[in-house]
């Protein structure tokens, strides 16, 4: 099975700021975990909040844990908010159900790990994070 390296998770958060640049985003924060859910690699961009950590930490948690992305954990959220309420409570209510947690998907199509990226809309720190797991070779779910 294919995992997630340094080098991987620092092309993937390099390649995701870049795309925020590029397209004149706001500053992002971006986190990559492996399949158990535990951080490779963090960043931030200069004069972002110190809650940004949590943020993207709980994009990427909530997609890594349940093995969707964090677009279908929205959805859920809106259609069955009793259920998220649930779930966040037991993951000790580390779950932000909002787009921006992208999972992280091999060759094989198994899930490797997720992305969390928050800074801007939440729509954008989708797009962002998807550019960044493809440039550094993986298939994203956003």
């Amino acid at each position: 099975m294919t995992t997630i390296t340094l080098e991987a998770a620092t092309q993937m958060i390099a390649a995701t700021t870049a795309y925020g640049v590029e397209h004149g985003l706001k500053p992002l924060s971006v986190i990559v975990l492996d399949a158990g859910g535990h951080p490779i690699a963090f960043a931030r961009a200069n004069d972002t909040s110190p809650a940004r950590y949590a943020i993207a930490h709980g994009k990427a948690y909530g997609a890594v844990m349940m093995g969707m992305s964090g677009t279908t954990l929205n959805t859920m959220a809106k259609e069955r908010p009793e259920f998220i309420t649930a779930l966040n409570t037991a993951l000790g209510g580390t779950v932000v159900p909002v787009q921006g947690g992208v999972l992280v998907k091999g060759a094989d199509g198994k899930v490797i790990g997720a992305m969390g990226v928050t800074g801007d809309t939440s729509e954008n720190d989708a797009d962002a994070g998807q550019a960044g797991v493809i440039a550094a070779g993986f298939t994203p779910e956003i």
